[in-house]
């Protein structure tokens, strides 16, 4: 065990040393953000009178030629070739019939209003409205005897249709809110 007495000197030297580190890091005058200069409070903006366009120094500039061994990166299209080079050939024209235009987009007659998760799986099932009828559609099922749910997102439902392999996105869509009678 310590004496009273030497409690005491330790608890005065770390005073001191508290006392010198709390005046050694306030030692700057300046107080504000660090890093920040006092030459920052010395800028001064430049007297321009009458700022205008050079229009001759700007002619004067475009007159001259670039030579430099590089391309010139201020050119925005490539220089023409020069006289002893050939010229590009054309591009040929396609001969014979055009192909067949691509297929439509595909249409799926449902809307995806929502969707949930269900707590014992962990599984997604969406919810989509065709006519009148509601279909929960879990992701790899079936619906509609011609579409298969791929994967549900948060904002858009994936959707392969069978026969033909094609893939569509059906955006979530909110229900239109019902009007309240008036009272």
């Amino acid at each position: 065990m310590m004496s009273r007495r030497t409690e005491i000197y330790i608890l005065l030297g770390l005073l001191v040393v508290l006392a010198l580190v709390f005046y050694f890091s306030n030692r700057n005058p300046s107080s504000g953000i660090p890093g920040v200069l006092a030459a920052d409070a010395k800028f001064e903006p430049l007297d321009v009178r009458e700022p205008q366009l050079r229009l001759d120094l700007l002619a004067r500039l475009q007159r001259l030629e670039y030579t430099g061994s590089h391309r010139n990166i201020f050119v925005a299209l490539p220089p023409l070739p020069r006289r002893g080079q050939p010229a590009p050939a054309p591009e040929r024209a396609l001969v014979g019939p055009l192909p067949p235009p691509p297929p439509p987009p595909l249409q799926v007659p449902a809307e995806f209003f929502g969707f949930a998760t269900t707590p014992s799986t962990g599984r997604r099932v969406a919810f989509f409205t065709s006519g009148d009828e509601i279909l929960v559609i879990a992701e790899g099922d079936t619906f509609l005897s011609r579409f298969r749910l791929d994967h549900i997102g948060n904002e858009t439902a994936e959707v392969e249709e069978l026969a033909t392999g094609r893939h569509a996105s059906v955006p979530l869509v909110q229900p239109p809110a019902e009007q309240a009678p008036p009272p």
